[in-house]
């Protein structure tokens, strides 16, 4: 009893039971629900001119699902986005087949794409919010700072100047990244996102949905969901580089397998794009305005402990780009023109469906 790595292993196995426990009622739940459905498709009268009034089905047809298990799964998708992905990566392959042929945009819609990774700001950035009193130098830089947000819808980084000036509201709400937009505007993330997410991953992943394509017997579409890692990168495109800089990005999504003509399968790759970051000041550094202004980032920083401005989180998903894992050409990543309406002013620009 005295023994503390006793304690740790005995701690550790009632956690493992736990989830043991947790993940046998669940399979049982599921298999009910999938009883449920079963019956319920049995009880439709399937000939309204056999001379009976809601009589059995005498023709049903058998579940496309792997299992009743399966099936059940299959019509328990959770709420939010989080949620779904979890739900969305613990169903069958062939289940996952089934419901994208069957409702696949609401299913994109819902998030079934949405990255596992969970980000963490990388440190602590300036300290605590609003915990010293201000100075007359730091009412100095909040009015230069005030210019840089200003001046940036003249200089065209409307981007930064969105950022700057949701910094200076003081709110600390989290903000939504165009990443359409910044996969149009900084040729270098496109350059990433080819070669050290696509490029890197697609045969490994190309070859997992195969094998899962055979394993189902080789007649039925399959669906794999894949994701790479994370990785910090730096923004090149000016704009870019002011509003965000540094960052983590990763791409998400699915490896769709189909029988195809001659006994060849059809393979496919669909994801997004993800950036995460946090907008704050790195302590002995500086940054160089548009203007030719610089101003330390410590004297930025501390507009957010005297309560002038106040760091915040940053996040965005691209919309769904598709890759051909059949043809072996070159992942290139092509956005529309997204344009450039909004101003600093207006937060919510780029607020998508796919966020």
């Amino acid at each position: 009893m005295h023994d503390p790595g006793y304690q740790e292993s005995v701690r550790a196995q009632v956690t493992r039971w736990g989830e043991l426990l947790d993940r046998a009622v669940q399979a049982v739940t599921d298999a009910d629900d999938g009883i449920k459905l079963a019956l319920a498709a049995a009880v439709v009268d399937s000939d309204v001119m056999d001379g009976t009034m809601n009589g059995f089905n005498r023709s049903p047809v058998k579940s496309p699902y792997p299992s009743l298990e399966e099936a059940g799964k299959a019509a328990d998708m959770p709420k939010g986005r989080a949620a779904v992905a979890e739900w969305w990566r613990d169903l069958d392959p062939v289940t996952r087949g089934i419901l994208l042929r069957e409702r696949g945009n609401d299913l994109q819609a819902a998030g079934i794409m949405a990255p596992l990774y969970e980000w963490r700001p990388a440190d602590a950035g300036s300290g605590a919010f609003d915990t010293e009193d201000p100075t007359a130098h730091d009412l100095w830089v909040l009015t230069q700072a005030q210019s840089i947000a200003a001046g940036g819808d003249v200089t065209g980084e409307v981007a930064a100047s969105r950022n700057m000036q949701h910094y200076l509201s003081g709110t600390g709400e989290p903000l939504d990244l165009d990443v359409d937009r910044i996969l149009h505007d900084d040729s270098g993330f496109r350059t990433d996102v080819g070669t050290l997410h696509i490029t890197e991953n697609q045969e490994a992943w190309r070859q997992k949905a195969l094998d899962e394509f055979e394993k189902a017997g080789g007649d039925r579409t399959v669906v794999v969901p894949v994701e790479s890692q994370a990785i910090g990168r730096t923004f090149g495109e000016d704009e870019w580089f002011h509003a965000v800089g540094s960052h983590q990005q990763n791409v998400s999504g699915m490896v769709t397998v189909s029988p195809g003509d001659g006994g060849k399968p059809q393979v496919s790759l669909d994801y997004q794009v993800n950036v995460w970051d946090r907008y704050n000041w790195d302590s002995g550094k500086s940054t160089t305005f548009p203007g030719g202004v610089t101003i330390p980032d410590d004297d930025m920083g501390r507009l957010h402990k005297v309560g002038f401005a106040q760091e915040f989180d940053m996040r965005g998903s691209s919309s769904t780009y598709t890759q051909d894992l059949n043809s072996g050409s070159a992942p290139g990543v092509t956005p529309a023109d997204p344009g450039r309406e909004g101003s600093r002013g207006d937060v919510s620009r780029g607020d998508e469906e796919n966020r």
